[in-house]
């Protein structure tokens, strides 16, 4: 199955095959990931466009939307394929007014990982990622007792395994002395490099890592050097950005999103996007 995904595959616990080139269905919801689609049918043709590609890792959460995201994935998608896995989120929740309110009370935690199952449709959570950290970045506090209110349910039976989202690298030492943690999803990009020794750990110890915003996200990357480059070997901007992390370490898996099946089909192409040792070199002053 492993030849055949976008990009390869990683496989960092046993009975997780992760297509490297994968899928974030954020962008799926309304104007700041609030609210339904603007083109409801559009957002399924991308989803099923998605798995049609090959895509078999799709990274979504109950409070895009909220709510309206995952239900569109079950919508578009179940029964779901054979090796397709739902990386999902828990950590926060949305206001009335569309603001992002953090929501890590262990008991929350838990009812958070029971909607997911059942917006989803879903009696096993593939992945769930404990968000800790803001839009902000990390926040370097404790996070046992909520770590560990995931842990439970993994004893449950109702989470195959554990990842993290928006840490520090004490924090996930802390989470690792609780149970496995197979993913690891920070901000990175060719131009924003904070956790380059980040990204080495986790090669170092076979734990995905999901770059967020790694187009940039609401504000889309913007370099000189990057224009040059893609413009030299014939490609998008995009795709350079993105073939540039899948060289960056063998344990980066992508989850670029988009509301278009266009773009879709554009970022797919980026997996098969050899970039050659000199343009590495040029994009690797963009970052700092």
């Amino acid at each position: 199955m492993s030849e055949n995904l976008p990009g390869g595959a990683l496989t960092p616990a046993d009975g997780l095959t992760l297509s490297r080139m994968g899928y974030g269905a954020m962008q799926l919801a309304g104007p700041g990931v609030f609210g339904p689609p603007r083109d409801r049918e559009q957002a399924l043709a991308v989803l099923r466009e998605a798995v049609d590609l090959g895509v078999r890792h799709i990274d979504t959460s109950d409070f895009y939307g909220p709510f309206v995201v995952n239900e569109l994935i079950r919508e578009a998608l179940h029964p779901y394929p054979k090796g397709l896995h739902l990386v999902t989120k828990v950590g926060a929740r949305r206001g009335a007014d569309g603001s992002w309110i953090m929501s890590l009370e262990p008991n929350d935690l838990k009812a958070q990982v029971r909607e997911n199952l059942d917006h989803l449709g879903l009696d096993v959570l593939d992945v769930v990622n404990l968000r800790v950290g803001s839009a902000h970045g990390p926040e370097d506090a404790p996070i046992t007792e909520q770590f560990g209110a995931l842990a439970e349910l993994r004893e449950q039976g109702l989470i195959r395994h554990l990842g993290l989202s928006t840490v520090t690298s004490a924090q996930i030492t802390e989470a690792q002395a609780i149970a496995p943690v197979v993913t690891v999803q920070n901000l990175y990009n060719v131009a924003n490099r904070q956790d380059d020794a980040l990204v080495d750990r986790c090669a170092a110890e076979n734990i995905a890592f999901a770059p967020f915003f790694p187009l940039g996200g609401f504000t889309p990357l913007q370099s000189d050097t990057l224009d040059s480059v893609a413009a030299r070997l014939g490609a998008s901007p995009q795709q350079v950005a993105l073939a540039w992390l899948l060289q960056r370490s063998p344990t980066i898996v992508l989850i670029p999103g988009t509301s278009s099946v266009a773009h879709l089909r554009e970022n797919m192409a980026a997996a098969d996007l050899k970039l050659p040792a000199d343009a590495i070199e040029e994009l690797d002053t963009i970052g700092g």
